[in-house]
């Protein structure tokens, strides 16, 4: 990837509503950053992470926003919703532990995995929360 002048920044609507279009950012983002040159582990580690982010926000906040920003040195993906906000964290980062309706169940959702699944596949994450208001995850990976 050759240098950038200035960060190049992405920006998209969630869906909170349509079940067949989440992910559609993490494909867009994943083809965008094929064409910068950027190497397939960098790629498939952004495409996971906002992948499941993106589900989460379809699941449990009824939508959101996804910005990403892309340097020189990494890549900054801000998922914010204005869901229910999470109560425990710490609870929700444990691997299996789901809040999911038993309808998004039947579907294939509602594992357990993304916040963990986002935490492995970033190499910082910062969540902030407030119960009624929201919750922005930021996720940086660096290059």
């Amino acid at each position: 990837m050759k240098a950038m002048s200035e960060p190049i920044r992405f920006h998209f609507d969630v869906d909170g509503e349509d079940f067949s279009s989440a992910g559609g950012a993490s494909v867009i983002v994943k083809k965008k950053l094929r064409q910068l040159g950027l190497s397939p582990e960098i790629i498939r580690k952004v495409s996971i992470a906002m992948y499941e982010g993106e589900i989460n926000m379809v699941i449990h906040a009824n939508g959101g926003t996804a910005d990403i920003s892309v340097d020189d040195r990494e890549i900054t993906i801000v998922l914010a919703d204005r869901g229910p906000g999470i109560p425990d964290i710490g609870l929700a980062m444990q691997e299996g532990y789901s809040t999911a309706k038993e309808n998004i169940r039947t579907l294939g959702f509602g594992a357990g995995m993304g916040l963990p699944n986002m935490k492995k596949y970033s190499d910082e994450m910062q969540i902030e929360t407030e119960i009624g208001v929201g919750t922005t995850v930021t996720m940086k990976i660096r290059l």
